[in-house]
């Protein structure tokens, strides 16, 4: 039976941007990866974003980016779309990763805005939709400028919303103006995810339709729990569970993610601290710290209801 294509109207609630586990070597740790799935899916996520910043696109070899997709698209087993990211800066090397990703069974590619080369407004336009135009599979814009310095204009954005195969965005930005300009203008066949941990209840209260959540690799059905909040209109309770985790988040990006995050993943079952050259381990400090704080988090995680996946 040929798969489902994905659309806008799937790409709702909370997507964990999951680390690489690796080996020794600098190798995919496939049975890691497949541990660290089953948990996330057994907690009720609804999709999964490998190979982003936190999955260390760059630091790893490019087959390497491969067998990580297809490690999660087989661990995953058609439950919740799998959607990689591709993060390289020039578009032809962006297509080749992007038709191997499919091949391997990505649902949608997560592309990130061209950087280094600083292109108008009109070159992104125009690179966004050839790459959709060539894409096998649906595209999700990814911007970030604090990492690459290029932000998609929000007219940019709602011409791009209304191409048949870019189905969503991943909103990195962190003006908030900006945000809400975008939010206004975009098709309904377009979902617009926060990018942000710190951001996720002002993003969901000004029109977001869920995020691509970092922190939630480690607590996902807390951020189920935020989500399911801030969906049903109860952003001040959503407010205050998110406040709750403002500690954590401030560990887990106090050094470049995801040295902290991969240092502390053992507490949910995956012993994976390895981070790629050029990032080393976090400070010992930071670690003992994230690593108290994640443990009383997770205590208070295991009293929330599960929504396990079926």
């Amino acid at each position: 039976m040929a798969k489902t294509r994905l659309n806008a109207a799937a790409l709702r609630g909370i997507f964990p941007a999951i680390p690489t586990p690796v080996d020794g070597d600098d190798r995919v740790n496939v049975e890691a990866t497949r541990k660290l799935v089953a948990h996330l899916l057994h907690e009720g996520i609804d999709g999964l974003v490998p190979l982003g910043g936190t999955g260390e696109y760059g630091a790893l070899a490019r087959d390497e980016r491969v067998r990580m997709a297809a490690a999660c698209v087989e661990a995953a087993g058609g439950r919740v779309p799998v959607v990689p990211g591709v993060l390289d800066p020039g578009y032809h090397d962006a297509m080749q990763a992007g038709r191997a990703f499919a091949a391997a069974g990505a649902d949608a590619l997560m592309v990130l805005t061209p950087y280094y080369t600083t292109p108008t407004q009109r070159g992104l336009r125009d690179y966004f939709v050839r790459y959709a135009d060539e894409s096998p599979v649906p595209v999700v814009i990814y911007e970030i400028p604090y990492r690459t310095r290029i932000a998609l204009a929000p007219e940019v954005l709602h011409e791009l919303s209304r191409h048949e195969n870019i189905i969503g965005m991943k909103a990195c930005n962190t003006d908030l103006w900006h945000f809400l300009r975008v939010v206004a203008g975009v098709s309904d066949t377009f979902s617009v995810f926060s990018g942000e941990d710190t951001l996720f209840p002002l993003h969901m209260a000004a029109g977001a339709k869920g995020g691509i959540v970092v922190t939630a690799s480690v607590l996902p059905r807390t951020w189920r729990a935020i989500y399911d909040a801030a969906a049903a209109g109860r952003i001040d309770e959503a407010v205050r569970m998110h406040r709750e985790l403002i500690p954590l988040m401030d560990m887990a990006f106090a050094e470049t993610n995801p040295g902290p995050l991969k240092s502390v993943l053992d507490l949910v079952g995956v012993a994976a601290p390895r981070v790629l050259d050029p990032l080393v381990a976090p400070a010992p400090e930071l670690q003992a710290r994230l690593r108290e704080e994640l443990a009383g988090r997770l205590d208070a995680e295991r009293r929330l209801p599960a929504r396990a996946q079926a």
